[in-house]
């Protein structure tokens, strides 16, 4: 949601006024839909999705979301869409320490940098950009520093949160990882799940 405000911030060549991305974030109609196995983006009805990652995006993303106005926006619009139907699975760097403080299962992804690196380069490459993997680690970096030490809703890891580092797991193992933490606090619930 953040990129997405931040990817038109930068259409519209406003990024360094906070008052218009602010305004910008009030109008915007943010909706997220999973389609054939991937959350597509939309704002007002527009899809985004291939938008949102590029490295310009990445640049300023955390300039954007350090905006204390844009987080209290997009947060009572995560809430929204928490409360709508039985219940949300949502990722984002505030998540379990801020918009859900109370969610039933907080996972704490986290990787080495050398690997965040590697697959946000794949990430690129895949989107045709080629970006320098020390810019990318850069990146990852300075995002870091700023999300970490913002004073609105900073990165934080929540104390009851499971930690998964993806460094040393396959997409299969960090699932299955995930989904035992699910089933466990879904049987402690009175409630039984059955996956593969």
């Amino acid at each position: 949601m953040y990129r997405a405000i931040t990817f038109l911030a930068i259409k519209n060549k406003i990024l360094d006024d906070e008052n218009l991305i602010i305004s910008l974030a009030e109008k915007s109609e943010i909706k997220l839909e999973f389609v054939e196995g991937e959350t597509k983006v939309f704002i007002n009805d527009e899809d985004l999705t291939g938008n949102i990652r590029t490295a310009e995006v990445n640049r300023n993303v955390s300039d954007v979301s350090k905006i204390k106005e844009v987080r209290d926006i997009m947060v009572d619009r995560q809430r929204e869409m928490g409360s709508e139907g039985n219940g949300v699975v949502m990722e984002g760097r505030d998540i379990t320490t801020v918009v859900f403080p109370n969610a039933d299962v907080k996972i704490f992804l986290t990787a080495l940098l050398d690997e965040r690196a590697s697959r946000r380069a794949k990430e690129f490459t895949e989107n045709g950009t080629e970006v320098k993997l020390d810019d990318i680690k850069n990146n990852l970096i300075e995002r870091d520093r700023i999300d970490s030490s913002r004073e609105v809703s900073p990165l934080t890891q929540a104390p009851d949160a499971i930690v998964v580092d993806t460094t040393k797991y396959t997409i299969d193992e960090q699932v299955n990882i995930i989904l035992k933490a699910v089933k466990k606090t879904a049987e402690e619930k009175g409630i039984k799940i059955n996956y593969k």
